[in-house]
Formats: structure tokens, sequence, C-alpha cells
């Protein structure tokens, strides 16, 4: 059995109402998701763990990092097993591709310290 086109022909001013009518609504839109305040934002866990360091003004370790932002409410884990694994791996990519800018500086083997002056 051959399927019927159910597409439909508009006039060219249908066309362009519609097309205004869908660009308003995209405007619109994208106004409503910029007047967002940003302190609903939450932190991520490198984030959270770039500002653990300065404050603490010492070097750390990922664990240490993990539960010293999980202590001051600053991030928690969405029930991952191993977060102190992800901060590490992220930690080593932000160096390997900011080098110099990165916001963490390797002090020896699994332990960071922060580049930031606060």
């Amino acid at each position: 059995m051959a399927k019927k086109n159910t597409t439909r022909k508009m006039s060219k001013s249908a066309a362009r109402a519609e097309g205004a009518t869908r660009t308003k609504r995209a405007l619109t839109i994208g106004k409503n998701a910029a007047a967002k305040p940003a302190a609903d934002k939450r932190l991520s866990a490198i984030s959270a763990a770039a500002k653990v360091l300065a404050d603490a003004g010492k070097p750390m370790r990922a664990k240490e990092m993990i539960e010293a932002a999980s202590a001051k409410g600053l991030w928690s884990s969405p029930k991952g097993k191993t977060p102190e694994a992800t901060l590490y791996a992220a930690i080593i990519r932000e160096i390997a591709a900011k080098g110099k800018a990165a916001r963490f500086s390797k002090v020896e083997r699994g332990l960071f310290a922060t580049t930031e002056v606060a």
C-alpha cells in the first residue's frame, strides 16, 4: 500500500509569518535562559578542587580534595564509585591542555598544588 504524502504547501507569506514566529520563540527562549541567576549554578568537581586547594594553601592529593570539597559543601559525588580517580584525570587533562595557564601544578606523583594567586 502506498503511503500518502501529507505535507502541505504554504504560501510565501504564510511561510514568512511562521518563520518569524519561530524566530521570536527562539529569541524568547534564549532570553529566559540567559536571565537565570549564576548563583544557582553548581560547581564542578575540578572547580571545587581548585577552590579547596586555594583555601588550603598546601599541596593535596585528589582524595583529600574530594573529602574537603564534600565537607565544605562545595561538591558531592553523584553516586560515583571513584570520584578521586575522575578528579585526578581531569586535573591531569587540564595541566596537559593549558600548560602554564592551568589552575593546578603537579608537585609529585598524585600531589597537586594551585598556581592561582588568591
